[in-house]
């Protein structure tokens, strides 16, 4: 009688071994690139290695990645939010407008936190409500906000912030590490948790790679991007609380170009403009990146002008790179 003889095969559960598409991924050469910049900013100026001048150099970027995190899930949904630096400059005029009535530090707070919920609902309604393009509503909205503030405090501006209200932007928790810092870095780890280990961020995914079949299926589209736009709201008010209170004033210019460096950081780290892809660790790495650049480049004594023009030609230069590389590779096979 014949003996029948059963091998096991191996049958693998992906293309690829996990620490080969970790290596070749986008956050690890985003990762070698930060760690080239560092090295090329220590020889570049004797100050940069200092404690202090390291934690100054966070305060280059915090702010703006804190609207990077929310910014990220939004454009990952196929939206975007072009009026967050408006956000801040309508938010940090409403605070300077409550200093003037006698409101106190956690009125002020509040009041910053609630004036970027209150922008973030206004543009998920127009964009989920009313069915309005995402790129339209926040361009108007981008001036009708900072246009408020113009209205409110023309070329005035609002000071005398309490002394207790300084420690949001230059306070430290402990050392060199300032509360911002320690702010951005608990943020990171809770959007982190978010968009990578919950339902919430697999819907976010979904939409964004068809929303029509995400509908179908079952998933809210409307409510969660409503949702995303309240987030981005909520983190573009905490920055105007940080802001304001690190520059000790408000003025209605506060902030301008902002939603240029947010929305920079977020495709730089890797996630698609057009949507349905990202991580947000790449973005966490790409805002290290930019505050490395611009704090060098600080040190270096480049006028701010020259470093708005770098960071115009990064973000064309991420979106075109992917781009030029399909096209290249479609011609090759």
């Amino acid at each position: 009688m014949t003996e029948i003889s059963h091998e096991t095969r191996f049958i693998p559960d992906r293309l690829e071994k996990p620490w080969r598409s970790a290596f070749f991924s986008w956050p690890t050469l985003l990762l070698a690139v930060g760690v080239i910049l560092f090295i090329v900013n220590s020889f570049a100026s004797p100050y940069f290695l200092s404690p202090w001048s390291l934690s100054d150099a966070t305060f280059n970027f915090t702010e703006k990645a804190l609207i990077a995190l929310a910014m990220a899930l939004l454009i990952i949904a196929g939206e975007i939010d072009l009026s967050v630096a408006s956000i801040i400059a309508l938010a940090s005029t409403m605070m300077g407008l409550a200093l003037q009535y006698g409101v106190d530090t956690p009125g002020l707070v509040s009041i910053g936190i609630v004036t970027g919920i209150v922008c973030g609902m206004f543009n998920g309604f127009l964009v989920t409500g009313l069915g309005l393009p995402s790129i339209v509503v926040t361009i108007g909205t981008m001036s009708f906000f900072r246009g408020i503030s113009y209205i409110i405090l023309g070329d005035q501006a609002f000071k005398g912030y309490p002394e207790s209200f300084a420690f949001f932007g230059q306070g430290y928790v402990w050392w060199v590490f300032s509360f911002e810092f320690v702010l951005f870095l608990v943020f990171a780890l809770l959007y982190y948790v978010l968009l990578h280990r919950t339902n919430f961020g697999r819907h976010v995914f979904a939409i964004g790679n068809n929303p029509v079949a995400a509908q179908f299926s079952g998933i809210r589209v409307q409510r969660v991007k409503f949702l995303l736009f309240c987030l981005t709201g909520i983190m573009s008010g905490i920055a105007a609380v940080l802001l304001t209170s690190r520059l000790a004033s408000t003025r209605p210019s506060i902030a301008v170009g902002w939603e240029l460096e947010a929305v920079t950081m977020v495709v730089l780290g890797g996630v698609s403009i057009l949507g349905g892809a990202g991580t947000i660790q790449g973005v966490v790495i790409a805002a290290f990146i930019m505050g490395l650049v611009t704090f060098g480049l600080g040190l270096l004594n480049v006028p701010g002008i020259v470093m708005s023009i770098f960071i115009g030609a990064l973000l064309i230069f991420v979106i075109a790179l992917p781009i030029v590389y399909r096209k290249i590779k479609e011609r090759r096979a």
